[in-house]
Formats: structure tokens, C-alpha cells, sequence
């Protein structure tokens, strides 16, 4: 499920190009991260939705099956075994379309990612 759109210039327009339940998904992911990184800047980076503080923190996506998340490899390692059920790589893990998102797990790597990025200040 690829956008018509190639090229965004915000997270909401990025949003939008999806169906309804697809976007509803987008935005629960946003509003946790925006909960637990109230200070990370929103922006397009890699035509995904990006949180940026101190760097990349964290980047969304969606696609056919799965919306994919992308906490850097550092997030991925942290919390590997939570992640263990979904199919992962580096620095990515797919959340099936079909299912609930871990949202409670996210709001979890999120917040490590913040603690790490502000380290690096």
C-alpha cells in the first residue's frame, strides 16, 4: 500500500494519504511518542514520519501488512525479546496491520531512545 503521494512535507500529510484505519494506527503511534519526547521536532526524513531530538530518535511507516517502526538498532537490541514475536531486522520491526499495536511497548523504546539521544548532547 504505497501513498499516490512520493513526497511529504509533513507528518499529517504523510498521514493522510493512508485509509482511515490505517491512519488511526499512524496517530496512536504518534500521540505516544509525542507523550513520552514532548521535545522531539516532528519532520519528514527518508519520506517517513520523523521524531528528531539530538538526532533521529525514532521513524514510522506504513505498508501493505505492517506499519514499520525504526528505533535505530540500539532500540531494537534493548528490547529484543519484548520485540521477539515480531518480525524484526538492524534497526526496524514490523507491527502486523491486523493486530493491536504494542503501544505500551513503544511508549517503552521511546523513552530509552530520548535517554540515549540526550546523553549524546
Amino acid at each position: 500500500m504505497k501513498p499516490e503521494k512520493e513526497s511529504f512535507h509533513t507528518i499529517d500529510e504523510y498521514i493522510s494519504q493512508f485509509p482511515m484505519d490505517i491512519q488511526e494506527k499512524l496517530q496512536q503511534l504518534r500521540t505516544v511518542i509525542k507523550e513520552e519526547a514532548p521535545q522531539a521536532a516532528e519532520k519528514i526524513s527518508y519520506q517517513m514520519p520523523t521524531f528528531y531530538l539530538n538526532g533521529n530518535l525514532v521513524h514510522f511507516a506504513a505498508f501493505k501488512n505492517h506499519i514499520g517502526f525504526y528505533p535505530a538498532p540500539s532500540g531494537i537490541a534493548a528490547f529484543a525479546e519484548q520485540l521477539s514475536r515480531y518480525k524484526s531486522a538492524k534497526g526496524s520491526v514490523q507491527f502486523p496491520l491486523d493486530e493491536p499495536l504494542p503501544l505500551e511497548l513503544v511508549r517503552e523504546i521511546v523513552r530509552y531512545r530520548v535517554q540515549e539521544n540526550l546523553k549524546q548532547s
